[in-house]
């Protein structure tokens, strides 16, 4: 997991849009996108339940096309979803205290991904 969110304030503070959107997306099937509270034990927690509930291993219907070890990764992956869309209002980035933005990789082996963050305003 990789912590985006001064990444995205940046990019929203550089676009001069004062009351708008920003989406942040990722270039890719296996890595997800969203939020949650960036401290260690939920850093450990989340890969952890997405194991549980798609767990590595089985005999996925995409195990049966490609053989790569991955049908879990594309399944996690879409389960928490590519894009996130977030406010901005007063030129600033709007997320809680507790609210930081994640990059998640999901597939079985490292990879490069490309994060389009997109700002829509006035």
């Amino acid at each position: 997991m990789h912590d985006l969110t001064d990444r995205v304030a940046v990019a929203v503070s550089e676009s001069k849009v004062s009351t708008g959107i920003v989406s942040i997306s990722v270039i890719g099937s296996t890595a997800a996108i969203g939020t949650i509270e960036f401290e260690p034990g939920l850093r450990h927690d989340m890969p952890e339940l997405l194991d549980r509930l798609i767990p590595p291993g089985r005999n996925y219907g995409h195990e049966q096309t490609w053989h790569d070890g991955n049908g879990h990764s594309h399944l996690q992956a879409t389960l928490i979803g590519p894009s996130l869309t977030l406010p901005v209002s007063g030129g600033d980035l709007v997320v809680g205290t507790w609210q930081q933005i994640f990059l998640m990789e999901l597939d079985i082996r490292p990879r490069q991904r490309e994060v389009v963050i997109t700002v829509q305003g006035e």
